[in-house]
């Protein structure tokens, strides 16, 4: 019990010492808060000045979408602080304090949520300003917003993999960017997945981006009867297949995570 609460303490205390870091760097500030007022904004004053849905608002449509590119997209910044640290031998020095050593990736993955819940507070207040509302129970609301940064904490175990795997910030943030980008656009968060042509609506549907907007949409109420109800099996049970999909990449990750953490610290 002892161990436990001190892995808990260093974890918390590397937590703190990530927070700090991204309150003082202007760019790492800039991705938690300046991007996603600027993805709320542009998308849904161009997109919504050219798409209309039957029965809603674009705007409601669209945040659930943009909670979630804002997740996945901000993640990168997870394995961009760890391929920094090792690049800069802050690994090195923690080995030589006693500290746990799962302390590292905890206390990344925490200040990761402390990160989401700033970018998911900013986009529902820009949000609200600009037309969208909530129209389920305060109860569904706060399970929505719960899920999300489930999945945001389960994604960040995901890019902390293949950050220690690769090891440099330059390759990471490419390979990030090449992967995130098709992951997003290639779901439901900003279009009807059904008006995609064929293949690629396959691809949409079966997406874990189009799961968890869809799950989102259905627990904040911005869904309408008069849009077509969506076909595919993950899409028609949102909800438990996300909570699926987050505890997934938990058993995946965390343990892959883990087993790279420690042949990189013992090099």
């Amino acid at each position: 019990m002892n161990a436990l609460h001190l892995a808990v303490a260093d974890g918390m205390t590397i937590a703190r010492r990530n927070a700090l870091k991204i309150r003082r760097a202007p760019d790492l500030l800039g991705g938690v808060v300046m991007i996603p007022i600027v993805f709320v904004l542009l998308f849904t004053y161009v997109f919504g000045s050219m798409i209309s849905l039957p029965g809603m608002s674009y705007a409601e449509y669209l945040l659930p979408g943009i909670f979630v590119m804002t997740i996945v997209t901000s993640a990168q910044i997870t394995g961009y602080t760890l391929t920094q640290d090792l690049q800069k031998g802050v690994f090195d020095r923690f080995r030589t304090l006693p500290m746990s050593p799962s302390a590292v990736l905890t206390g990344q993955t925490v200040s990761d949520v402390i990160m989401n819940v700033t970018s998911i507070v900013t986009m529902a207040l820009v949000g609200l300003l600009a037309g969208w509302r909530v129209r389920s129970s305060p109860v569904e609301a706060v399970l929505g917003f719960l899920m999300l940064l489930l999945f945001a904490y389960a994604f960040s175990w995901v890019t902390a993999t293949v950050a220690l795997a690769l090891r440099t910030p330059e390759v990471f943030n490419n390979l990030a960017t090449l992967v995130s980008f098709p992951l997003v656009f290639l779901s439901n968060a900003l279009v009807d997945s059904t008006r995609l042509p064929g293949p690629l609506r396959v691809v949409a549907e079966w997406n874990p981006v189009s799961t968890l907007v869809q799950a989102a949409r259905e627990l904040f109420g911005n869904t309408s009867p008069a849009l077509p109800a969506p076909a595919a099996w993950p899409l028609r049970h949102a909800v438990p297949v996300s909570l699926l999909w987050s505890l997934l990449l938990l058993v995946v990750f965390v343990p892959l995570a883990t087993r790279l953490y420690t042949r990189a610290v013992s090099r």
